[in-house]
């Protein structure tokens, strides 16, 4: 019998020093235009763990995350308008109030499943949008600014903004992903995916089945005002139009074509959303194509309905399952 053995936290850690040093190596030898791309892939990878936390791990559907990226956004927007606190303490400032309207929703939606949960989220979705355009202090249709500037001191004149905004939001993600591994790997992450199998059993088991999905859907929530934050800084602008439908709808199409139950499958989710529009929209700009407007979203949805005929559960889980099967006949 093949034994797998997970890295310990130390472990994981040290690997993230590693991959955030290589990043800040790299950011040195790639053109403005990629290092933008690169903080676009890091926000989209905090939402799409988001997901892949609450659907993936605690089996709960969501239609509705980019709801909770506003509310994030517009938490660190206002704080630094109205009280003019430091870019950095936004970012824990969006965390918290995105997980706690989460919890809210959670405790709200919590004897919901399935469609019917999907149909709450979907509805919050909706309203938030049309909110932000209700209430003055949130900035109606032209929204609120939000400008991480530049880097401090003497690094303002040699490090560009675009370096410094994929800097914060690679950081972001690498400790949202830190975070989140630890977390599957938890008590919490077992006693969500016990409560995903089967929630009597679980329940038998001395689980408490609502608290560990009210739960689920406070930290994914965490999750989602982070990535919220990264997004607005990326665009230097909180506003309704940047938290459509089509947000939420484009994150759950990243985290199934990257493997809804594998966290390691979201990096791969982002770079889908992110890069092969962009190359696709290039060629078809290059060849004077007529449908250049539509072209990518038609490429990502072709590549999410094969991701669902052949791979449902994504094309991680499909690596995972034939390494293990593999390891079984080793």
């Amino acid at each position: 019998m093949h034994v797998v053995h997970k890295p310990s936290t130390g472990k994981r850690i040290t690997l993230a020093i590693f991959v955030a040093l290589l990043l800040l190596v790299a950011s040195n030898f790639v053109d403005e235009y990629r290092i933008f791309q690169g903080a676009q892939v890091a926000a989209y990878l905090v939402g799409i763990v988001s997901i892949v936390l609450l659907t993936g791990f605690s089996g709960q559907i969501t239609l509705g995350q980019g709801a909770f990226m506003a509310v994030g956004s517009y938490s660190a927007a206002i704080v630094v308008q109205e009280f003019g606190l430091p870019i950095w303490l936004t970012f824990f400032i969006a965390v918290i109030a995105a997980a706690l309207f989460g919890a809210i929703i959670g405790i709200s939606a919590g004897r919901l499943t399935g469609p019917y949960l999907a149909g709450a989220t979907l509805a919050f979705a909706v309203g938030i949008p049309a909110l932000a355009n209700a209430i003055p202090i949130l900035g109606g249709e032209q929204g609120l600014s939000f400008d991480i500037g530049y880097a401090p001191g003497k690094y303002a004149d040699t490090v560009s903004p675009y370096k410094w905004l994929f800097w914060i939001c690679a950081l972001c993600a690498i400790i949202a992903v830190v975070i989140a591994v630890n977390l599957t790997s938890s008590g919490m992450g077992r006693e969500w995916r016990a409560v995903r199998a089967h929630e009597t059993a679980a329940a038998l088991a001395g689980i408490n089945p609502a608290r560990s999905k009210v739960l689920a859907f406070t930290v994914s929530s965490g999750f989602a005002g982070l990535a919220g934050v990264s997004f607005s800084a990326t665009v230097g602008l909180v506003s309704p139009s940047g938290f459509t439908l089509s947000l939420s709808f484009l994150l759950l199409t990243g985290a199934i074509l990257g493997g809804i139950s594998h966290i390691s499958g979201a990096l791969g989710g982002a770079f889908i959303i992110v890069i092969i529009p962009t190359i696709f929209e290039m060629w078809t700009e290059e060849a004077s194509l007529g449908v250049a407007t539509y072209l990518p979203g038609i490429i990502v949805s072709a590549l999410l309905l094969l991701s669902i005929a052949l791979a449902p559960e994504g094309p991680s889980e499909a690596l995972h399952k034939l390494r293990h099967r593999s390891h079984r006949k080793g």
